[in-house]
């Protein structure tokens, strides 16, 4: 039974920024880990390597409110250096794809509603909104200081390509955000390469000259601390083998996968979400559980074959405690739940009375 979602998408991003998060996750007793950790994440000690991934906690409240219900791997919304919009409301709404959302599914549309039963699956659009640093810096810093032992906040970040700017800047941009999060006091830390750029693919991390660049500069600036790269699906398993033996030489960890994109429609056949671009839109939850589990799997089966010690995050489809024990039996180092979470504020202990 799906409990009140903590982002309440009856709701604006401004209003869950300010009032959330809500239901359980509200005003709830903080969650009490039983012994000392017997787990590791960047050689870090951690109860239960499960968390929330960037996205539907939006500030520290949402962050700490994780913390207190024992998801130990927490990702603060992703970040920028400067102040970006959201997309127009609404910004989540409920999918019914029948089944999984496979490739050749998206090639067509879905219709959008306000029906959040399960399974659910949703899409989110919200355009990687951020505040200025200022206000996310302290926020971020709060956050991280709050953890408990064998928990771990990470932050997450990504560029902003500016008017008239050009690749350089691009990167500069990646290389000050991560600058700005490592002063957070963060000791894991994410870049959000499931977003547009303007080399020759749609989607940056398909891209893997232009994330070699942006890789290598920003792991030249944080030094030691670990660097985890968001990845989408890759359809070419020669694609993702080519990219695995040049990026996973630098990366520390990947986490796989964000969403599957697709048309959105509503009920009338029009565009479910208004404004300019927006015709297609990520869906997650339980309809992309198998691309994520695919993902895990051969990029453990790459890490074996090239020689390569990266961490794997598993993110997708993750609702019950089995497809957490089903994401680790894939080679999932560790493993995020977004839908699921958000309407089940108690998953991570649920999955931790199993182990």
């Amino acid at each position: 039974m799906l409990s009140t979602p903590f982002y309440d998408p009856t709701k604006s991003y401004q209003e869950n920024y300010d009032d959330g998060p809500y239901g359980n996750f509200h005003g709830s007793i903080a969650y009490r880990q039983p012994g000392k950790p017997k787990n590791t994440f960047f050689d870090l000690p951690v109860y239960l390597p499960f968390g929330i991934p960037a996205g539907p906690l939006i500030n520290g409240r949402f962050v700490k409110a994780a913390l207190d219900q024992g998801f130990d791997l927490p990702v603060y919304k992703t970040v920028r250096t400067a102040a970006y919009p959201c997309h127009p409301f609404p910004n989540v709404l409920a999918v019914h794809p029948n089944g999984e959302l496979t490739l050749e599914k998206a090639q067509g549309s879905l219709v959008a509603d306000t029906d959040y039963t399960e399974p659910l699956s949703i899409t989110n659009s919200f355009g990687v909104p951020s505040f200025n640093p200022d206000v996310w810096q302290p926020d971020l810093a709060e956050a991280v200081a709050y953890a408990r032992p064998g928990q771990i906040v990470i932050g997450s970040f990504q560029g902003t390509k500016k008017p008239g700017g050009n690749v350089d800047d691009y990167i500069a941009d990646f290389v000050a955000a991560a600058r700005l999060v490592k002063e957070t006091g963060v000791k894991v830390m994410e870049v959000n390469l499931s977003c547009p750029n303007e080399g020759t693919a749609d989607l940056l991390c398909f891209d893997t000259n232009r994330v070699l660049s942006i890789v290598d500069a920003i792991k030249n600036a944080i030094g030691d601390t670990p660097l985890i790269l968001k990845l989408a699906y890759f359809a070419n398993q020669d694609h993702l083998r080519s990219y695995v033996r040049q990026v996973g030489k630098i990366a520390d960890g990947f986490a796989a996968i964000n969403t599957i994109a697709t048309r959105i429609i509503d009920q009338s056949g029009g565009q479910a979400l208004p404004g300019e671009g927006r015709t297609r839109s990520g869906v997650c939850g339980t309809a992309i559980k198998w691309a994520g589990l695919e993902m895990v799997s051969r990029l453990a089966a790459l890490r074996a074959e090239c020689n390569l010690s990266y961490t794997i995050i598993g993110v997708g489809g993750v609702m019950k405690p089995a497809e957490y024990q089903e994401y680790r039996e894939a080679g999932a180092d560790a493993v995020m739940s977004a839908t699921g979470a958000m309407w089940n504020p108690a998953l991570a202990q649920e999955i931790k009375a199993t182990v």
